[in-house]
């Protein structure tokens, strides 16, 4: 069949649902022409639509009243670090309360669970589990160290310049309370495995790997950002360290190859080296041993000299 008029430009661009439709006074015959494919009840895609998880997951939730998108789709819409595994991953995940028919939908991963008014929020239209409800819910889906790696995310503090936001999307304490909240929830154990080792102040997910490699191989607890002179907010910081040592430990990450943070991260290992610490680097290759090596040389470095 083909199109018997064109399509209002913001059903031609994006996902859209039945009711979008009906307030554009589309027919039921216009909506079976050969531009347009259903995708599932009361959803309609334009032929030839780039996928785009946003506006996927936008038309879902109007979709679906009482709704929520949740799980790996929420904390990809809402940034949330994830594995490399899942990232690009096109499963949609919605979540409904007990009192709403189960999800039924191609393509959709459906979830029934319990949820509070304070552990969803509404994002560019989206309805969408919050970012410390995101976190609980992906513990069912993430080992351990991952999930503790996305709880550090959640509990370090931002930089209002780069991420618009002043503070963290959640504390050790409030993510405690929502836990208490959710004894029979599926990865109930495993989340409060992992508040127990969450830690404010690591800035990337190789940094908390580090921490807890340390952890593993039985070395004391790092400080995180160590600043040289403490309690001052300009001096030099190490993403690790030891005071007591005087070991700094930095993860350099892709970004550390700039010239313009190359010149920074000198002048930073001057600093410390200036005040008699010793300065360890790890980078990608030490990730991928799980930093045994790194421990190795900071357990050498720790020893009484």
């Amino acid at each position: 069949m083909h199109p018997s008029s064109t399509l209002p430009p913001h059903l031609s661009a994006a996902p859209f649902t039945v009711y979008e439709a009906r307030a554009s006074s589309l027919s039921s015959a216009r909506l079976r022409s050969s531009d347009l494919t259903s995708a599932g009840r009361l959803l309609y895609l334009p032929t030839g639509w780039d996928y785009e998880l946003r506006s996927l997951a936008r038309a879902l939730s109007a979709a679906t009243p009482g709704a929520w998108i949740s799980h790996l789709t929420a904390a990809a819409l809402l940034g949330l670090w994830l594995p490399s595994r899942y990232r690009g991953c096109r499963e949609l995940h919605l979540s409904k309360p007990k009192a709403l028919p189960p999800v039924r939908r191609q393509g959709v991963v459906g979830h029934t669970v319990l949820a509070f008014d304070d552990e969803l929020m509404v994002l560019d239209g989206i309805r969408i589990s919050t970012p410390a409800r995101t976190w609980l819910d992906l513990a069912r889906i993430l080992p351990l160290e991952d999930l503790v790696a996305a709880g550090d995310q959640l509990v370090r503090r931002p930089r209002p310049e780069l991420e618009g936001r002043m503070e963290p999307w959640a504390t050790v304490p409030r993510l405690k309370a929502m836990l208490t909240r959710h004894p029979k929830l599926k990865g109930i154990v495993k989340a409060r495995e992992a508040t127990a080792l969450i830690r404010a102040g690591a800035d990337s997910a190789p940094e908390t790997f580090l921490r807890l490699a340390l952890a593993t191989a039985g070395l004391p607890e790092p400080e995180l950002q160590v600043r040289v002179v403490p309690g001052d907010p300009y001096s030099p910081a190490a993403d690790l360290g030891y005071r007591q040592q005087r070991v700094a430990i930095q993860y350099d990450g892709g970004h550390h190859l700039t010239r313009e943070q190359q010149s920074r991260d000198n002048r930073r290992d001057e600093s410390f080296n200036s005040a008699g610490w010793r300065c360890f680097k790890f980078n990608a290759d030490d990730l991928a041993d799980d930093f045994r090596g790194a421990a190795r040389r900071v357990r050498h470095a720790l020893r009484p000299r």
